[in-house]
């Protein structure tokens, strides 16, 4: 953890070289993401629910999300820009290195510019927290917590997933911005607003569901099955098959002579 921090602080002060570059991209990133809560207020201002549930509450469901994406797209944005660092032949150098080459390319990028999409999460969950009026017993706090922590590690684990193929491909498949984007943006409702079908996929396969909708009920008070305080853990399960396949990758990685 120290050696993470010292690198922390390098890019902290990389990027505080140009102040007003990184405020306006700050800024910038702010505003991107608040055009979504504007398209969901502008709905909900014609619609008063989707499938049972209120505005507030499909806010609530929104910001977590957002939430647990912007943080992982901050502290794991190497693993996201992971094509480039095979393409020009930087990997070689990582691997070359006494430390972990999954601890490296963690801290090889740290995307400050961020926080606008993770103060505007907040923001909103809070406002979303307010307005719905819950009686926060430590159950569900924990639960929330959950839910934060458990998607941050599911969308980690989509962008190692995203970096292990380019050691098969070179470039990055742009396919995966279905679930890690898309993610984003459908995960923002409650998985029960689409069909049955897409419910299986979001639970068995990629778990948006286990961290967002099952938790989600849990909280609202729409479901008393305490094992949807703990459904958000299952992201850790999914983060063991994506780091073997990454472990995979780099057993068979080639260099590109870059």
């Amino acid at each position: 953890m120290k050696l993470y921090f010292r690198y922390f602080g390098i890019h902290l002060r990389s990027v505080m070289q140009y102040k007003l570059s990184f405020f306006l991209t700050t800024v910038g990133q702010f505003l991107v993401s608040f055009t979504a809560f504007l398209g969901m207020y502008f709905m909900f201002s014609r619609f008063h629910s989707v499938n049972g549930f209120t505005y507030y509450e499909i806010l609530l469901s929104f910001s977590v999300i957002l939430l647990s994406f912007s943080l992982a797209e901050c502290f794991v944005r190497g693993f996201d820009a992971f094509s480039t660092t095979i393409s020009n032949g930087e990997f070689d150098r990582i691997m070359l290195r006494p430390k972990n080459e999954m601890f490296q390319v963690l801290a090889s990028k740290i995307e400050f510019s961020r926080i606008g999409r993770i103060l505007q999460a907040i923001a909103t969950l809070v406002y979303a927290i307010t307005m719905i009026h819950l009686f926060w017993t430590p159950d569900k706090i924990i639960t929330l917590l959950f839910m934060i922590i458990g998607g941050f590690v599911m969308f980690s684990s989509l962008f190692i997933l995203y970096a292990a193929f380019c050691f098969f491909t070179t470039e990055g498949l742009e396919f995966m911005n279905i679930f890690t984007d898309g993610g984003r943006e459908f995960g923002g409702y409650p998985m029960s607003v689409y069909v049955k079908k897409i419910l299986k996929f979001c639970t068995f396969i990629i778990p948006i569901a286990l961290v967002q909708y099952y938790p989600l009920l849990y909280l609202l008070g729409k479901s008393n099955n305490v094992f949807y305080i703990i459904a958000p853990l299952s992201s850790v399960i999914f983060f063991l098959p994506c780091y073997a396949f990454w472990k995979c990758g780099v057993r068979h990685y080639k260099s590109t002579g870059s």
